[in-house]
């Protein structure tokens, strides 16, 4: 498999760690490139649910390497804590198989409580965040004021770090009227998840290098969507990190020209968790997914958004990544259907729209405009090929694929390996 970059191209939830589990199989390294423990994949071997929030998917298969990049946030509790879990699990996790780099930026309580409380002060106009820090590392980061993973396991430069920062933060939490943090309990505690990652952290951007020297291919798994990025998504009601392709370079220290191909991965039809506008929801189909005991959050259990298949959306976002191939998940939640809905363009007043509005407030202003198109109404969980799909179910994922600028290579119809159809 050539080195590839794997991205969500809708709003996050897109079945991208059931791919990401799939396409390691053939993949030596699996790179997580930005975002913290505010991201989910849920992966399913042999009937065992697995939901990982920092550490790579690839990490469930045996004689993997994987790799935090630069590019993440790190809750340290929060990574100790996944790698219990994983060890409980049976999952062997060992410096040999999972490296973190040096540069990543560490979450604090401080950062959560923020992050709670500016959500708290916007009232109405909140983003709808997980609340993990995640927004307000990426400030620390970007004022160079963070501190870094590199900066936690040296106790004495952590020490004197970490007072500084408590000392200034609590300031701030005081003005929102929240309790102040207290250091001798905070360094007590990531002192503790320091001494336990300290074997895992290193120079990330080195050994990916090395793996490119001989040979290696590196597969990078996406974090959240294209709508949630910090520059391409529906701003403000994004995530902090860059979600999209070019994220994955930066976060990783990878040259963008050894980069061979970006595999978009989408669902068969669109969801959403949080605020914001979302041009095909509609109330009835999700009522249908949920009632199916569908679309619930990884990370938060919020019951997430559902609408309609958005075209206009999936094709500015290969656009935006420059996505070659496309795997489409969950057609089997569509099986029940007679007909389903596309959306091929917005109406804005009189105007036609062919790209999604960079402003938000006009976006949420976008109606959305249809195509029907005929359903299957039988399961399709039971295909393992493309023939045994039903005529109608290949005929819409071509018009999807067509409607979205790539070309169809991963069929998903449900969450467990076996359940992918390659073409």
């Amino acid at each position: 498999m050539a080195n590839t970059i794997l991205v969500g191209a809708q709003w996050g939830d897109e079945g991208k760690g059931k791919i990401i589990d799939f396409l390691t199989e053939t993949a030596d390294l699996v790179v997580r490139s930005q975002g913290g423990n505010n991201a989910g994949h849920t992966v399913i071997v042999g009937g065992k649910k697995y939901v990982l929030h920092l550490i790579p998917s690839g990490i469930l298969r045996p004689g993997k390497m994987c790799v935090i990049g630069n590019g993440v946030v790190i809750d340290p509790i929060a990574v100790a804590k996944e790698i219990d879990g994983l060890r409980a699990q049976k999952v062997k996790v060992t410096p040999k198989n999972l490296l973190i780099s040096d540069c990543a930026h560490v979450v604090f309580p401080f950062h959560r409580l923020l992050d709670e409380q500016r959500e708290l002060a916007k009232g109405k106009g909140k983003i709808g965040t997980t609340k993990r820090g995640i927004g307000p590392a990426y400030g620390d980061k970007a004022a160079r004021v963070g501190v870094r993973m590199g900066d936690l396991v040296q106790p004495a430069i952590f020490a004197e770090k970490l007072a500084q920062r408590i000392k200034e933060n609590n300031a701030v939490l005081k003005a929102f009227g929240a309790q102040p943090l207290d250091y001798k309990s905070v360094l007590a505690e990531y002192s503790a998840a320091a001494k336990q990652l300290a074997p895992f952290v290193g120079n990330t951007v080195v050994h990916l290098h090395t793996a490119l020297r001989t040979k290696k291919t590196i597969l990078f798994e996406g974090a959240q969507g294209t709508y949630l990025d910090i520059d391409h998504g529906t701003y403000p009601f994004v995530t902090s990190s860059n979600t999209t392709a070019g994220g994955a370079c930066t976060g990783s220290g990878m040259p963008p020209q050894r980069v061979d191909r970006v595999l978009g991965v989408m669902k068969a039809y669109m969801t959403r968790v949080g605020e914001g506008p979302f041009p095909t929801e509609n109330a009835e189909f999700s009522d249908m997914l949920h009632g199916m005991g569908r679309e619930f959050g990884a990370t938060t259990g919020r019951a997430r958004r559902c609408g309609w298949f958005d075209a206009v959306a999936t094709r500015y976002a290969g656009m935006v990544n420059g996505i070659d191939d496309i795997a489409v998940t969950n057609l089997d939640g569509l099986d029940s259907l007679a007909s389903i809905k596309v959306c091929v363009a917005y109406k804005l007043g009189r105007k036609t729209l062919e790209v999604p509005p960079s402003d938000s407030r006009v976006l949420a202003q976008c109606a959305p405009l249809y195509i029907d198109l005929p359903g299957w109404q039988m399961p399709t969980d039971g295909a393992r090929t493309w023939r045994e799909l039903p005529k109608n179910a290949q005929a819409y994922l071509r018009k999807v694929a067509e409607l979205s600028g790539g070309k169809l290579v991963i069929a998903s119809v449900g969450p467990n390996r076996d359940q992918t159809i390659v073409l």
